[in-house]
């Protein structure tokens, strides 16, 4: 204890002077990474190198809940002192090269590591360091100010595929286990270190520049593949043209996981996405993975390759990433798409400052809504500013010289001042500084420069010079008919059927009672490809025209929407509502929909499924027990929803009591 004491007691007095990249650079990590999958273990053998920069008494790494054994420093066995928090060295660290520490430990993930499917037959692992997490699996550095090259090899059973950060450089194939081998060129922040354990297929393309872009994919979703990674290859090739930088890394990796925290997170080299974003080819126009597709991608360069010195300059990384993601859909999606995407954020900006929760952007309790959207919004004006070419020349030269280091905002700035001579101090309190978001000036950009958006803004139907009857029967946009519609959804002609498949949605969704000159025309919404449509038509129909309900539910019964099942849900609750139909298979619709709390599907499908039933008020044992499954979740989100739910249940006393014996 003494000891322990009196390393923690020196580490104290180091902290005071300098943070410990000041003393020690950690340069390499060489990791063998295996499981015990009965009791979610993660065993491994590591080695660091290191450089001693400064003198000093001890170092440390980042190790939460660890065991350690056989730790060495140079070959030799050292004492090492195991806080829980860190795992300590303590030496008299002269000024030198080429130090090694090694060790072996094993550990008991609390989070960033996650055994999913544990009980199913066909297992996932996957990780989620964001923030100072990666250090509850691998011993690592929180501080995202030292970068370290990783290069780790990982052992698993061999009808698995194994993926982490960088390239594939070695399988060695045993009798029931692979190991295989990946080796990162470049040094990246701990948080960034990512591995992801599934069963995989993968197709590959090539960039215009050569890199390897390789997309996995369940076998099952075999169909899901083109328009799941739809335009891929045209963003990464717009993006390297785009921000003038080549691509970082070795290649490019992209892996849907079930469950995942949140829509994606890019790992260097190695993006992670939620498989709620494999879609097939009718719920492309409604839910698709192109913008988080860009958005991970653009983070190689902005974040991965340059990364933030702390929190407050978060939007460095988030408002570049969703600005690039922006510039690339609207290469693909056109001018009109970007202008709305940036009018409609305005907006929730605007709301959020009504609201009292406007921040300045160097602000590192923000919101998300202003790290990624105003910060692209700031990204947006200041290339409106200095012009286009002074702007990408200022990205270049940014992005050069703070290449494989950590940047403040000041930094950027001055870079953009350099190229530019313009003085952007007025700029940056605008912006970046001032709580409130400069709503009127964002606004008054938009319509300068966007006819679209002069024309969405003239739709106002409680003015009588809006013309609505002229917008919603003409070739305007879609955006400003669908707007119209919704404001005055009796004006609604046979006519207007015959349009696009955002004013048809705009028509399912508005118009809720039904007149009956219109119904064969309200009918066909239940063949758009559109899930959102086909949802809101099959609900609206159902009430409107009690006498076909059973036609309806035969139309739909086959077709079950986006990953988390929403037609189907719907049509399963109507099902059981539909006097008469099939009265001999209720009971299968019922067992169906409890069927769908089990823990094998996702937390989307989960959610619909607890919704619904507490709408029937129909909780029976088994969908009670997933409830209680699902309140220990790892997703926070879904755990804190089912929470909440088994205490609005437990109110009742038939539920309370099963509720408590299953807890026993």
């Amino acid at each position: 204890m003494k000891y322990i004491l009196l390393v923690l007691a020196c580490f104290i007095c180091l902290s005071a002077k300098a943070q410990q990249t000041d003393f020690v650079n950690f340069k390499n990590c060489s990791a063998h990474i295996t499981f015990q999958l009965e009791e979610n273990r993660v065993i491994g053998e590591v080695n660091y190198s290191f450089d001693i920069l400064r003198q000093t008494d001890s170092i440390f790494l980042d190790a939460k809940n660890f065991k350690f054994s056989e730790v060495t420093l140079n070959g030799a066995i050292v004492p090492f002192v195991n806080d829980g928090k860190k795992l300590w060295v303590k030496n008299k660290f002269q000024v030198s090269k080429g130090h090694l520490i090694s060790f072996k430990y094993q550990v008991l993930p609390k989070k960033a590591l996650y055994f999913i499917n544990k009980n199913q037959p066909e297992i996932q692992i996957w990780t989620q360091g964001q923030g100072k997490y990666t250090s509850h699996w691998l011993p690592s550095i929180d501080d995202m100010n030292d970068k370290i090259e990783f290069d780790i090899a990982i052992t698993f059973n061999k009808h698995y595929k194994v993926l982490a950060n960088g390239a594939l450089i070695k399988k060695e194939e045993g009798k029931e286990n692979t190991r295989w081998y990946y080796n990162m060129q470049k040094p990246m922040s701990s948080y960034l270190v990512a591995l992801a354990i599934g069963k995989y297929h993968k197709k590959i393309e090539t960039s215009k520049s050569g890199i390897p872009l390789e997309m996995y994919y369940y076998p099952e979703d075999s169909a899901k593949v083109e328009p799941t990674y739809r335009y891929t290859k045209r963003v990464f090739d717009f993006l390297e043209e785009e921000i003038g930088v080549p691509y970082p890394w070795q290649n490019y990796k992209q892996a849907p996981v079930k469950d995942f925290l949140y829509s994606g997170m890019e790992n260097t080299s190695l993006t992670i996405f939620s498989d709620d974003f494999m879609i097939d080819e009718i719920a492309f126009p409604d839910k698709n993975y192109v913008n988080v597709n860009a958005h991970e991608l653009a983070h190689q360069w902005f974040g991965d390759l340059v990364t933030e010195t702390s929190g407050t300059h978060h939007w460095l990384q988030e408002g570049f990433a969703t600005y690039y993601a922006l510039l690339a859909e609207r290469k693909v999606f056109g001018d009109d798409y970007y202008y709305w995407k940036l009018y409609d954020v305005a907006q929730q900006l605007l709301m959020q400052d009504k609201s009292g929760d406007g921040t300045s952007l160097l602000n590192p309790k923000s919101s998300s809504l202003t790290f990624y959207q105003r910060g692209a919004w700031v990204l947006n004006m200041l290339k409106e500013k200095i012009g286009e070419r002074h702007f990408k020349k200022a990205v270049k030269n940014y992005l050069k010289k703070y290449q494989l280091k950590n940047v403040t905002t000041t930094n950027f700035i001055e870079e953009v001042e350099k190229v530019s001579g313009s003085d952007l101090k007025a700029f940056v309190n605008d912006w970046i500084i001032a709580e409130a978001f400069p709503f009127d000036k964002a606004m008054e950009n938009l319509k300068k420069r966007s006819i679209f958006i002069q024309e969405y803004l003239m739709v106002d139907c409680a003015v009588k010079t809006s013309k609505c009857e002229y917008y919603i029967d003409s070739g305007a946009s879609d955006k400003a008919r669908a707007k119209v519609i919704a404001q005055v959804p009796d004006k609604i002609t046979k006519n207007v059927f015959k349009s696009s498949l955002e004013v048809r949605q705009a028509i399912a969704k508005s118009l809720k009672q039904i007149p009956e000159s219109l119904k064969q025309e309200y009918e066909s919404l239940l063949h758009d490809k559109s899930y959102i449509t086909i949802e809101a038509a099959l609900y609206n129909l159902w009430i409107n025209f009690p006498e076909d309900r059973a036609k309806y539910l035969d139309e739909t019964k086959n077709i079950f929407g986006f990953n988390d099942k929403n037609v189907r849900f719907l049509w399963l609750i109507l099902a059981l509502n539909t006097e008469g139909y099939k009265n001999e298979s209720k009971s299968l619709f019922y067992d169906e929909l409890v069927g769908y709390t089990a823990a094998h599907y996702s937390v989307e499908t989960r959610r619909n499924a607890f919704s619904y039933l507490k709408t029937l008020d129909a909780y029976n044992r088994m969908a009670l027990s997933n409830l209680l499954e699902a309140s220990k979740h790892h997703v926070w989100r879904f755990k804190k929803f089912a929470r909440a739910l088994l205490e609005t249940l437990s109110q009742n006393e038939t539920y309370k009591l099963i509720i408590e014996e299953l807890k026993k």
